[in-house]
């Protein structure tokens, strides 16, 4: 099943790097920002987390939370988010419950590669206040991810 604009938000509850719990109801009335990717400080992650972190004020001022999904431990969330002066939470999905809900590790064989070796596709969801789909940017460009989310229309 993939999800489509419009569709409610699977729920999600996890663990951020710090060790508190957010879940999807943590957002409700919030517009979010729940983007996954592949793995910690790697060129393009990185890339990516910048774009958000440098961008956040703006993101904030616009109406959303930002929380990044991926399948590495707390202890890799913190380096990576310490090493960038991440300023948003890194959910920690080890056993990709998360990824699977949204579509992140893709369909056919490489969904079952990524699984195995928790690498996540790059995708962004947009969530809107009332927990729905908003938006879904399938392409997120990594060094102006903030800048790609404030452009485009998310659906009421």
């Amino acid at each position: 099943m993939s999800l489509a604009v419009g569709d409610p938000a699977p729920p999600f509850s996890a663990p951020t790097a710090d060790g508190r719990v957010l879940s999807l109801d943590d957002f409700r009335g919030r517009r979010l920002i729940l983007y996954f990717y592949p793995m910690d400080d790697t060129p393009g992650c990185t890339a990516q987390a910048c774009s958000l972190r440098d961008g956040l004020t703006r993101l904030q001022q616009a109406g959303y939370a930002v929380v990044g999904v991926s399948a590495q431990d707390a202890a890799s969330h913190r380096r990576f988010a310490d090493k960038h002066g991440l300023n948003f939470p890194l959910l920690v999905d080890r056993d990709r419950r998360i990824a699977q809900a949204y579509g992140a590790l893709g369909r056919g064989p490489l969904a079952w590669l990524r699984s195995r070796l928790g690498f996540y596709r790059r995708i962004t969801f947009v969530i809107d206040e009332a927990g729905r789909i908003a938006d879904i940017i399938e392409r997120p460009d990594t060094r102006r991810h903030a800048d790609q989310v404030l452009r485009r229309k998310p659906a009421s």
